[in-house]
């Protein structure tokens, strides 16, 4: 069962962001912080990560945008790679979403704030808590949204302006689980729907859809949410990937542990503590999803920390690790380029496609 209540019953406060930052508390406007231009950047042949690629993006020119864990942002123009970290004017080096808008313009959402690269410069859009109102929740299709970073919220581009939303939160029964992003989806519905460790918000424009350990019944017994993944494919269903307890499936008003059906949990992982989440899953599981990716062919890849990547084509799953081309088995992003070529970004910093049959690392 989920949750759906009016967006007026809430008395959240809803945070405005005002496109200000100021490197000298002197609060200009938005033309004018500029705070890095690419010569200032780093450009190399190689892709030199180490932490991790959490995101990939295909930009309005072609270009390949890869966010690492902890050490930025790197461009791939087809020859070279142009590196973007907070010395050259991002919020931080930890990097949690990479979007475009219709303008050509790349937005990349951080731990700590979200900024947006024009090609030229680096302008960062940086919230003040000064404006606070509520019930300022609205949708439309020209929306971008992102990770809040450290925040329990979103922030929303409308094509104009930027501003952070604070959720409605309900009550958190496990002290392990809170409502920070990890990760948002928009599919065939009206809804966008924004994961956090704690539970799912699902937003339509006037109200919101909650789904957590209290709709669903969970429990430290059964195993509780701690969601890492979230997709809304083409047929509307719901893809819910949590660290521990597997995938969720949403269809309709049904939801059910995916990964169980399949049979892939192992005995006792549906039992497992949060403390005892971090344990490894042997081979051929699917408890600890951190990604989700439909491709143009309907299936729906998974990136699993333990089992390796997973591919559903409806009707049966398909298994590849290391034995396929992957140096490691963790991909921490998976994303389809507008030619319909699969990337995977790894936990070890690696970049490999996928030809079919096998993996090729490209970076």
């Amino acid at each position: 069962m989920t949750i759906t209540r009016p967006i007026e019953l809430y008395g959240f406060m809803v945070l405005m962001v005002t496109l200000t930052i100021s490197c000298a508390n002197k609060g200009p406007t938005d033309h004018e912080i500029a705070t890095s231009s690419r010569d200032n950047s780093t450009s190399i042949d190689t892709l030199k990560f180490t932490s991790g690629i959490r995101s990939i993006f295909q930009d309005k020119y072609g270009n390949y945008w890869f966010g690492s864990l902890q050490e930025g942002i790197a461009m791939y123009d087809g020859s070279e790679f142009t590196y973007f970290t907070a010395n050259e004017g991002l919020h931080d080096n930890q990097i949690r979403d990479i979007d475009g808008d219709e303008t050509g313009r790349v937005w990349i959402s951080t731990a700590h704030g979200i900024c947006s690269y024009d090609g030229d410069s680096i302008t960062n859009h940086t919230p003040s808590m000064s404006a606070i109102s509520q019930g300022d929740w609205s949708k439309s299709e020209h929306d971008l949204w992102f990770n809040g970073g450290n925040q329990r919220g979103v922030f929303q581009y409308d094509g104009t302006s930027v501003k952070f939303l604070a959720f409605p939160e309900p009550v958190v029964h496990n002290p392990y689980n809170v409502y920070f992003v990890t990760g948002i989806s928009q599919g065939s519905s009206e809804m966008v729907w924004i994961a956090t460790y704690a539970g799912l918000f699902g937003y339509n424009g006037s109200e919101f859809t909650i789904i957590n350990d209290q709709t669903l019944n969970l429990s430290p017994e059964t195993g509780e949410l701690h969601i890492r993944s979230i997709l809304e494919d083409s047929e509307g269903r719901l893809w819910i990937g949590n660290n521990g307890i597997g995938v969720f499936l949403k269809e309709n008003d049904s939801i059910y542990n995916f990964s169980k059906s399949q049979g892939l949990m192992h005995p006792a992982a549906s039992f497992r503590s949060t403390s005892e989440r971090g344990d490894l899953s042997p081979p051929g599981t699917l408890e600890h999803v951190f990604t989700l990716t439909e491709d143009g062919s309907g299936n729906i890849w998974f990136g699993d920390r333990d089992g390796g990547i997973w591919k559903y084509d409806g009707q049966t799953m398909y298994n590849y690790t290391e034995s396929d081309g992957l140096a490691e088995d963790f991909a921490l992003s998976i994303y389809e380029d507008r030619s319909g070529n699969l990337w995977f970004g790894m936990a070890n910093g690696e970049v490999y496609t996928f030809n079919g049959n096998s993996f090729d690392r490209k970076h």
